[in-house]
């Protein structure tokens, strides 16, 4: 190479395509802090093209990997259940985990979160139409008020129900009396999964899983309370508001039952 052609390649400007580059890398980078670092490329491409940039997934995937951005990996796992079991009410759904109209189907859960104060209980209730945490009790026994709560809570946000099916596991805390009757003062109809078979209630297993791969793994809660702020700010703050959910077209609950309304 001769003298003036290599001080030529030395001053030469950049070209549109690495301008582009650096600037959609920028878009990347951002979009995958913002979720903390939970999202892999698909959704991290669906938040750079809400921002007006016309980019395909193969150049998202590529900047992500020049980075070394890469999602923390989800692990999966059956559930540990070890609770008594009462079937009190048959499987409607059936692993439907659909709803034509939101305040349908209500799907509900809970799990454990471990803190140095020791366990901390957190119930769900999710819109299986919009997918959105609709209630939400949090606590440091398993008793029934655990899940009555959360319905409680679902109920005053959303209003009485009308033809509701509320999904759940044969757990002693849904097959309460203090619970049942709650579902039968509002109108509320009972559905059971089977014994030992989780993917009947795959949904909320499916939302446990992002909150503890997303949210909780690698940290550690001195205090319940600790715990608790940790989980209102993921649910509230970004499960519902913000994050992109592949099952009603890479947008977030709150944002789907805005599009619904205005429709």
């Amino acid at each position: 190479m001769s003298r003036s052609g290599f001080h030529a390649w030395l001053n030469r400007l950049p070209s549109r395509r690495s301008r582009d580059d650096e600037e959609i890398g920028n878009r990347v980078r951002a979009s995958f802090l913002g979720s903390d670092r939970t999202y892999g490329a698909r959704r991290v491409w669906r938040d750079v093209l809400a921002e007006g940039i016309d980019c395909g997934l193969h150049r998202v995937e590529r900047l992500m990997r020049a980075q070394a951005l890469r999602a923390r990996p989800r692990r999966r796992s059956l559930p540990k259940d070890g609770g008594q079991r009462s079937a009190i009410a048959p499987n409607t759904l059936g692993r439907e985990f659909h709803a034509e109209r939101p305040n349908q189907r209500w799907i509900a859960d809970f799990t454990y979160i471990w803190t140095a104060e020791g366990w901390l209980y957190v119930a769900a209730v999710i819109d299986l139409f919009s997918r959105r945490v609709v209630g939400w009790s949090m606590k440091p026994e398993m008793t029934a008020g655990l899940v009555t709560d959360a319905l409680m809570m679902a109920i005053w946000r959303r209003g009485k129900p009308d033809a509701l099916l509320h999904p759940s596991d044969q757990g002693s805390q849904y097959a309460s009396e203090q619970f049942q009757k709650l579902m039968a003062d509002n109108g509320v109809t009972c559905s059971m999964s089977r014994s030992g078979n989780v993917w009947d209630n795959a949904a909320m297993e499916s939302f446990f899983s992002s909150l503890k791969t997303e949210r909780i793994r690698g940290r550690v809660y001195r205090t319940r309370d600790d715990a608790r702020a940790d989980v209102f700010d993921y649910i509230e703050r970004f499960y519902n508001a913000v994050r992109r959910h592949s099952t009603i077209g890479y947008i977030s609950p709150v944002e789907f039952e805005k599009k619904v309304r205005l429709a």
